[in-house]
């Protein structure tokens, strides 16, 4: 019995020295495998993502192979040559990747659902007449949870990224889903829950944080129950979702769980990418004087009636200001990650005429936030907030941005690329729009500290969308004396 476990364990001792001696190909990109065995490098990838991958490109270029926890990650960082992933849909493929995550973050299977029936089904809401309609609701909501609790001359202070992810939340979950729960009570579960994801992404929870995220989930899940929603509620949302779920064979319980899923992703982001918007403008005066002086030059606002909303000047005026506000700050904050696994050999061909072929089980990895983002060779100061940085001068959108001379398709991604592409994007920003619009509008705003600055990010949540801020910017705020001043 002994003989028996020993030779066993030289068999898996050889096996793992067999998989951790890979070795690089001519044709393959430069391999760093890191010094601890089959881990690698993933303590630094997770700990800060950008600060890892930045270090790598300044060893090895724009394109190298890592290992991560036992699986090799070629990085792509040449935006001329994205196409080539995110085009490639016969050797590359995101479904298992997607499913692994999904089931990591929020204990969640669905091999039942039929992908490009799920995207068909989230395109129609989010798009033509379906995206007006919940523009429209949105912006009722918005208008009712910013001002039914302010005082016209009272103060309050409060931090700027608390206000502006709780606001945005509400007004967004009162939007698409079941209006019978109470939206705080979802808020403060969901922001226990949202504060833990990367950590459930990456299997690294404490104990407490596994009892803690494990509580926050189960309630979720039972706040957002079918079994809570309210008959008189024909028509909604989060209803179709559910009768989606059901056509599609999903069972009850992970019908819930769905819902979850669904939750954190449309409303994951729009609050962040607020905080960021108003934290530039407030400690950039010459950008928040460009925008309030837009915005008074903006038609449509003697009504702001909430029982008779005016014609939404937002839809009908162009805002070139804001939206090259909004642009910079997804510039500068937005850090998705798009992710593929090598589904069969791949020969990758750079723009550069460079061509390497990637290993059948790797992976591949575009990581926008460094380039295009904050490359210097495509924006000039890359850390530097430029409010007008998407202007021309005639004030028309600027998007002539060249890398190695070659004018870019991709300048700035904070939505994706391809097939998996946000199909939500225009509805959060929208939405983001418009409640920079009604703070600046019905608000006066304005530091608690007027010498404060930004708080510096969460190095952890690179890859997960909108970045976080690592603290928060105290600001006081009240109702504006007069509805038209900016």
């Amino acid at each position: 019995m002994l003989w028996t476990i020993f030779l066993l364990l030289i068999g898996l001792l050889l096996l793992v020295f067999l998989y951790c001696s890979r070795k690089r190909q001519s044709n393959e990109p430069p391999l760093d495998k890191g010094w601890i065995p089959w881990l690698g490098h993933a303590l630094d990838f997770g700990k800060d993502a950008a600060n890892f991958l930045t270090r790598m490109k300044e060893k090895h270029g724009d394109i190298f192979t890592v290992r991560v926890a036992g699986i090799y990650v070629t990085v792509l960082l040449d935006p001329n040559s994205f196409d080539s992933v995110v085009c490639d849909t016969t050797f590359l493929e995101f479904t298992r990747i997607r499913n692994q995550l999904i089931k990591k973050i929020f204990n969640l299977q669905l091999e039942e659902i039929d992908q490009a029936s799920e995207r068909r089904w989230m395109e129609w809401q989010f798009q033509g007449p379906s995206l007006v309609e919940l523009n429209t609701t949105m912006k009722y909501h918005l208008q009712t949870v910013l001002l039914k609790t302010l005082h016209p001359l009272e103060w309050r202070e409060d931090g700027l990224f608390d206000l502006c992810y709780s606001l945005l939340f509400k007004a967004g979950f009162l939007t698409l889903f079941e209006r019978r729960v109470n939206p705080e009570l979802v808020y403060n579960q969901f922001r226990q829950f949202d504060d833990l994801l990367a950590k459930l992404a990456r299997s690294s929870l404490k104990g407490d944080e596994k009892n803690s995220a494990r509580l926050s989930r189960e309630r979720l899940w039972e706040l957002l129950s079918p079994d809570r929603q309210s008959e008189a509620e024909s028509v909604s949302w989060q209803k179709s979702y559910h009768h989606f779920l059901q056509e599609q064979g999903v069972s009850a319980e992970m019908q819930n769980r769905a819902l979850l899923l669904q939750l954190w992703t449309t409303q994951c982001n729009a609050g962040p990418a607020a905080f960021w918007l108003l934290g530039f403008l407030l400690t950039h005066p010459e950008a928040m004087d460009a925008v309030k002086s837009e915005i008074r030059g903006l038609s449509a606002l003697q009504d702001t009636s909430t029982q008779h909303p005016p014609i939404d000047p937002l839809e009908t005026h162009r805002t070139p200001v804001l939206d090259s506000v909004l642009s910079e700050t997804l510039r500068l904050t937005a850090a998705v990650m798009i992710n593929r696994e090598v589904i069969q050999d791949k020969t990758l061909h750079m723009a550069d005429g460079r061509v390497f072929h990637l290993r059948r089980g790797d992976r591949v990895c575009l990581f926008p936030f460094l380039s295009p983002q904050m490359d210097p060779e495509i924006h000039s100061e890359p850390q530097m907030f430029k409010y007008d940085r998407f202007l021309n001068e005639d004030m028309s959108v600027k998007d002539h941005f060249y890398k190695d001379g070659r004018k870019l398709k991709y300048y700035t991604m904070p939505w994706g690329a391809g097939r998996n592409a946000c199909v939500g994007k225009h509805f959060a920003v929208t939405a983001i729009k418009q409640f920079v619009f009604l703070l600046l509008t019905r608000l006066d705003v304005e530091l608690c500290d007027p010498q404060a600055k930004l708080p510096p990010i969460q190095s952890s949540r690179y890859g997960f969308g909108m970045l976080q801020p690592d603290g928060d910017l105290q600001i006081r705020y009240r109702m504006k004396k007069t509805q038209h001043q900016t």
